[in-house]
């Protein structure tokens, strides 16, 4: 009997293209679908790895898929394919929201190392095993206390923050893992520069949105100003200590940005696609030590939201 959180056929044909294969080197990999359900599972109950059902195989094996594939980038890879193939059929809202989130840290996502784990032999895609290479070992650089691991302190207690961007239709375009105290408009930047949905067949990866809604937390000149070099509409509201502040300076003070009321009740698109997320238990409360690890959690499940939508 499966669960809940195992893919349907129709979704397996969509992602099964893009899965890794072996090279015949360095041994085969354990059946794909079968780890990538419980994988799933784990994400959506956020049950400890060793208490995972019988059905989905060996649970050294599905934790260690889960690691090497946050590691190398392989989760972020599925996701922008399946982004590619949903742009390329018309079905993705360039009309992006940007916004962010807190995760209460569990316990068990204390006590990690000070020193970054050290480099072992095997193949390295983005600090971690080729895509193609079920043997490589290497992780990403971390370490450094909490703050390396994107762990800190806010008024939420010890959380970690997730920064996103999410089309019209509530599915995240691109995402970025934080220490809880950092600010949302000091990786207002890098979310948006995390957005490349590939072409299929061939020519660049869109990076550019149709617009762009952020609520006052992104309201800054660093930010209008980014938005302007790169030729984005947005609509983010003044503050109203910017706008007396500007007034008070008469002239000089310069005109008012613009705001469009309408286009701005569309950014509630950002939040639904937040509530989406924190369905997943894994991702609404974070288990995982390591910050490479929890992203690509977060990343699975949003992989997950565009396999279902």
């Amino acid at each position: 009997m499966g669960s809940r959180s195992d893919l349907t056929d129709a979704q397996w044909e969509r992602l099964e293209p893009y899965l890794p294969v072996s090279n015949g080197r360095c041994g085969r990999w354990r059946d794909h679908h079968q780890v990538v359900n419980g994988v799933l599972d784990r994400i959506r109950t956020g049950v400890q790895w060793r208490d995972l059902p019988e059905r989905y195989g060996p649970w050294k094996t599905v934790h260690e898929r889960h690691r090497r594939w946050s590691a190398d980038g392989t989760w972020e890879m599925l996701l922008r394919r399946v982004q590619a193939g949903a742009d390329a059929a018309g079905e993705v809202d360039w009309d992006v929201s940007v916004d962010s989130t807190s995760v209460r840290a569990h316990h068990h996502a204390a006590g990690t190392r000070h020193a970054p784990p050290p480099a072992l032999k095997g193949g390295s895609a983005r600090g971690g095993q080729s895509r193609s290479d079920p043997g490589g070992t290497d992780r990403p650089a971390g370490g450094g206390g909490a703050g390396g691991e994107a762990l800190g302190r806010s008024r939420g207690g010890f959380t970690s923050k997730i920064h996103l961007s999410a089309d019209g239709r509530c599915r995240v375009l691109s995402l970025v893992i934080t220490p809880g105290q950092c600010a949302d408009c000091t990786r207002f930047e890098a979310v948006l520069e995390g957005i490349r949905v590939p072409r299929l067949g061939c020519g660049r990866p869109r990076t550019k949105p149709d617009s762009v809604s952020a609520d006052k937390g992104y309201s800054n000149r660093r930010t209008r100003r980014y938005l302007r070099r790169r030729g984005i509409r947005h609509v983010i509201p003044e503050k109203r200590d910017q706008a007396a502040g500007r007034a008070r300076r008469g002239r000089a003070g310069g005109r008012p940005a613009g705001f469009d009321k309408h286009r701005y009740k569309k950014r509630n698109t950002v939040e639904r696609a937040i509530n989406k997320l924190k369905t997943f238990r894994a991702v609404a409360t974070r288990f995982d030590k390591r910050g490479y690890v929890y992203l690509g959690t977060v990343t699975a499940a949003a992989l997950v939201i565009w396999l279902r939508s």
